[in-house]
């Protein structure tokens, strides 16, 4: 048995590291190391309530938007307030934009260039794959950004820049889009839809996210080869990723794109087989083996702290241990479409778990249904009608900001005392999927997912390893904040 060390990882945003054990070409355990510590849940301390919203788009240049909005629903929650009609439209517009381009990124930036990797030179398919997907070469990726720059021109519009707008308030929004700017915000969306529907799927959103099936799938890929979505399912069922980075299904989503009615994408967990309600209630945190000073048991966010302590014996990572119920639990684009009921994803997990396959694929269809919900929220704007109403906040009060960025579940838990923040605590999608071992010495999620991963004793890097790493999207500042 031997001990090899992966990272630092590149094409990851942050630092991330990660331990593994590998007996007979395999990995038999793994530890995942957050090894950058920011603490902006200390900088929050004492500061007014209002500063949240300056500092915490600030956790993360790509998940800003996520965080700008958790850290409105917290305040609004502490000032007992809801947003306008049209305050939760542009919201929605806003964060969709962000995860949209978030989930392209990671499928043409992050995620396919490794099947260019040398590890593939013999493969019939590598020069194909390596022309289209190489890491800065390929012609994919410089396409993609060009339709992606111009997408993102929404977020400008309704949210003045990005990252870190202010435009997102307690009480709604302050931009104020009429109707010239509604026939602009649908011109835009119909560019990126022919961009999808032509280079990334080859077939209409709609037919996509009608897939209902693993062999559906299967049909439909063989069928739309050209795509850059059917080279992917190529790939897929030529290197068994369906049976690469499985875990056990266990998911949990606090529901994505609110508005009056019931949330595009549903709220709930996923367990035993069964989707279940979600119960904020049941969260702790578990710093056991993190580098943070020594605390009474895991807490609820709430009750929690954030101290820093390098010398904790037992620490191997910055970041903290979330359990729901006690139990690890997986988030993103993969629990968000299997709690919501999509057939597709319904089939993919029962019949083989969590897989690195599943949460590729589970990001893809998202940007299939996303996208015709953005343009169904553009035509429900009134611009007659108010965007924001007044929050004034009281001198007393506790607040639960929950949203579903890119990567999955994000939380902000909001204490005010005396007109000031007493306590600010954030769990992010990566703490949830990266965490590292609790009291109980479970491992967090990706640490499981990456045990039966093939590696080799000889070198340091695996490109399946990768893949796994990869599949999970890390984004390893939002992880420790």
């Amino acid at each position: 048995m031997s001990r090899r060390i992966f990272g630092p990882f590149n094409r990851v945003e942050g630092d991330l590291e990660v331990t593994v054990e590998i007996a007979d070409g395999r990995v038999e355990a793994a530890w995942v190391n957050s090894p950058l510590y920011r603490g902006f849940e200390q900088i929050l301390q004492g500061k007014p309530p209002l500063d949240a919203l300056a500092y915490t788009p600030r956790i993360c240049g790509i998940c800003s938007a996520s965080q700008s909005l958790a850290a409105v629903r917290a305040l609004e929650q502490a000032a007992g307030i809801m947003p306008t009609p049209n305050g939760m439209l542009v919201r929605n517009l806003v964060l969709a934009c962000e995860n949209l381009a978030d989930h392209l990124t990671h499928f043409y930036l992050f995620f396919m260039p490794d099947f260019a990797s040398d590890d593939y030179a013999g493969e019939p398919w590598h020069k194909a794959i390596a022309r289209r997907f190489r890491a800065q070469r390929g012609s994919a990726g410089a396409e993609m950004l060009r339709h992606r720059a111009a997408f993102m021109h929404i977020t400008g519009m309704l949210a003045g820049k990005w990252p870190h707008t202010l435009s997102l308030q307690p009480g709604g929004v302050t931009t104020a889009p009429g109707g010239a700017e509604k026939a602009r915000l649908l011109a835009l969306l119909a560019a990126f839809r022919e961009f999808l529907e032509t280079t990334l799927f080859g077939d209409r959103l709609e037919a996509v996210a009608e897939l209902n099936s693993a062999a559906v799938l299967a049909e439909w890929g063989a069928r739309h080869a050209d795509s850059d979505f059917g080279r992917y399912l190529m790939l897929a069922d030529a290197l068994a990723l369906d049976r690469l980075g499985r875990i056990p299904p266990r998911f949990l989503s606090y529901g994505a794109y609110h508005d009056e009615a019931e949330p595009l994408f549903s709220t709930g967990i996923w367990r035993g087989g069964e989707r279940g309600a979600v119960d904020a209630g049941l969260i702790r945190e578990d710093i056991s083996h993190s580098w943070l000073r020594a605390q009474n048991g895991p807490k609820h966010p709430w009750q929690g702290s954030t101290q820093p302590d390098a010398g904790q014996e037992a620490g191997y990572s910055w970041c903290k241990a979330p359990r729901y119920d006690g139990e690890v639990m997986e988030v993103g684009a993969q629990a968000r479409q299997l709690i919501d009921g999509h057939p597709l994803l319904h089939d993919l997990v029962t019949s083989g778990g969590s897989s690195v396959h599943s949460r590729i694929v589970g990001r893809l269809l998202e940007v299939a249904r996303t996208l015709p919900a953005m343009e169904k929220w553009v035509r429900r704007i009134d611009p007659g009608a108010p965007f924001r109403r007044d929050a004034p906040l009281p001198d007393e009060a506790e607040g639960e900001g929950l949203v579903e960025a890119a990567r999955g579940s994000l939380g902000h838990w909001l204490r005010i005392r005396n007109g000031r923040i007493l306590n600010y605590q954030i769990i992010a999608p990566t703490t949830w999927n990266f965490s590292p071992r609790d009291a109980a010495g479970t491992p967090g999620a990706l640490e499981q997912a990456l045990v039966g991963a093939p590696a080799s004793d000889e070198a340091a890097r695996s490109v399946a390893v990768q893949h796994v790493v990869r599949s999970f999207d890390p984004c390893m500042v939002c992880t420790v904040h």
